[in-house]
């Protein structure tokens, strides 16, 4: 007699939250199923689509630049930082780098994920070099880098003639190309990102490496493996797409650095989340991404016309992260 199939551990998480969040609503007087209804409307109606598709690009960005280090067992917390020192970059360096437009605006993206990606990998190094865990230093390198970014687009770079913490616009033929009313050419960039982390960790002997990382780091080590190289490349990686990530943003939608507008719609958190989710496998981690950002998107949807908060949507997120890190304490206790 065989045995009922299994059902994923992802499918019951995300069933475990809807169900907690129609109680939630129950609780407080609302109609569930009008809420998530509008979520559902919010999100994927065709006037909509395009809004969440916006809000995934970023937010998959985001994920990616978790996921990468999180398949090797390592965890980078510092996504607010390298996201803002790539907008900063992809900011100024049309500002006042004499190039050509189109030149100027490839140069901009590529200086953001080079920059980003090199505070990325220091984290890396001091883990490797002086035992600092990278837990830890990449998410205090967040703070230093989103001062400065403040202080330059507050002071020194700001844009005398408004009274934001913003610099001047950038050259209209620096800026990505529209595509449609809300998308940029910048989720053209994203999607040739994700495909190549997929290809690199399914594909590539690094990406096995990195994987056979996260699996046993110490046989890693004994199969000839270098652990301190690998994390320090990781890592910058992993900051590249960060900072990639805040170049499309810049120069595609808001066409100036603003101070704080980059960490607000928590898109390295959301990442972060959407990563855990998938456990770091790429793939996985892109679905988890569009997911999230259909339920920010359709939460607005359901504040509108239901008046329960869109703060529900985050707690879903929430309920979905916590209910498959209970299973896997489970597991492990369970475990002889």
């Amino acid at each position: 007699m065989s045995l009922p199939p299994r059902v994923p551990s992802v499918v019951l998480a995300v069933g475990f939250a809807v169900v907690a969040g129609a109680v939630l609503v129950a609780a407080s007087g609302g109609d569930p199923l009008a809420a998530y209804w509008q979520i559902a409307v919010g999100a994927l109606a065709p006037d909509n689509l395009p809004n969440t598709l916006n809000w995934a690009v970023p937010l998959t960005g985001m994920a990616l630049a978790v996921a990468i280090p999180l398949r090797g067992g390592m965890v980078n917390l510092g996504g607010d930082g390298q996201l803002v020192l790539g907008g900063l970059v992809a900011a100024l360096v049309p500002l006042y780098l004499p190039l050509p437009g189109v030149l100027s605006m490839f140069a901009a993206i590529l200086a953001a994920a080079l920059v980003a990606g090199l505070y990325a990998a220091l984290a890396a190094w001091g883990e490797v070099r002086h035992g600092v865990p990278m837990l830890i230093s990449s998410l205090l390198l967040s703070y230093p880098a989103m001062g400065l970014a403040s202080y330059l687009s507050g002071f020194p770079l700001r844009d005398r003639s408004s009274g934001l913490p913003q610099t001047v616009m950038i050259p209209p033929d620096a800026r990505l190309p529209p595509l449609g009313d809300v998308l940029n050419v910048g989720a053209f960039a994203i999607l040739v990102i994700a495909i190549a982390v997929v290809v690199f960790d399914r594909r590539s002997v690094v990406g096995y490496e990195l994987r056979l990382r996260g699996l046993n780091p110490r046989f890693a080590r004994y199969g000839g493996i270098a652990l301190g190289r690998q994390a320090v490349a990781t890592m910058f990686a992993s900051g590249g797409i960060a900072g990639l990530t805040g170049a499309t943003i810049v120069l595609g939608a808001q066409f100036r650095f603003t101070d704080g507008a980059l960490v607000t719609p928590n898109y390295t958190w959301s990442g972060l989340m959407a990563a855990l989710l998938a456990g770091g496998e790429p793939v996985g981690t892109i679905g988890a991404a569009l997911f999230f950002a259909a339920l920010q998107t359709g939460g607005f949807a359901m504040q509108r016309e239901t008046a329960v908060p869109r703060v529900l949507t985050m707690v879903l997120q929430a309920l979905v992260i916590l209910f498959l890190a209970a299973r896997h304490g489970l597991r492990r206790r369970a475990a002889p």
